[in-house]
């Protein structure tokens, strides 16, 4: 990306900040993974993790809801369970800005590593992870449920 072209995705992200997920974003937000994933998480998986006291974040540009994600803490670790950006605005450096945003949660609360599980077939989310410094450091046997059986699941760490 060139320097003009970094500025402008600078520039159009001027408007993003981020909230806790509320009550009244669990249909939107259950909507957006039914979007996303054939396997998406319920409306009620939302609200669990709400009611369990894990950091449930949406992010917003202006008024608008372009993201949201799940981040559990366990003592000195942090776990992001979900992390997803609206389709309609995917590839403009919003993941980039949700992942870093969990990062600086997780710093915050204590944290000495970030993990997260991905699927090895989902390659912009690899791209993602990677190029924010997570190394993959193991795989989960049948970890996702997917067409026709289960897929692995990789599970990267970054150093916080």
């Amino acid at each position: 990306m060139s320097a003009p072209q970094a500025e402008a995705v600078a520039g159009d992200l001027a408007g993003l900040h981020f909230r806790p997920m509320e009550a009244s974003d669990l249909g939107w937000v259950a909507a957006q993974d039914a979007q996303l994933y054939p396997f998406p998480w319920s409306e009620g998986n939302f609200a669990d993790s709400i009611s369990a006291g894990y950091a449930c974040w949406v992010m917003l540009d202006d008024t608008e809801r372009v993201g949201y994600g799940v981040l559990m803490m366990v003592i000195d670790e942090a776990h992001i369970l979900n992390i997803s950006v609206v389709a309609a605005r995917q590839r403009g450096g919003l993941g980039r800005r949700l992942l870093g945003h969990f990062a600086e949660l997780a710093r915050e609360s204590g944290a000495r590593r970030l993990l997260l599980e991905v699927r090895p077939s989902n390659g912009p989310a690899l791209a993602l992870y990677a190029r924010a410094g997570f190394q993959t450091i193991g795989r989960r046997k049948g970890y996702y449920p997917a067409v026709g059986g289960r897929e692995d699941g990789l599970v990267m760490s970054l150093a916080l």
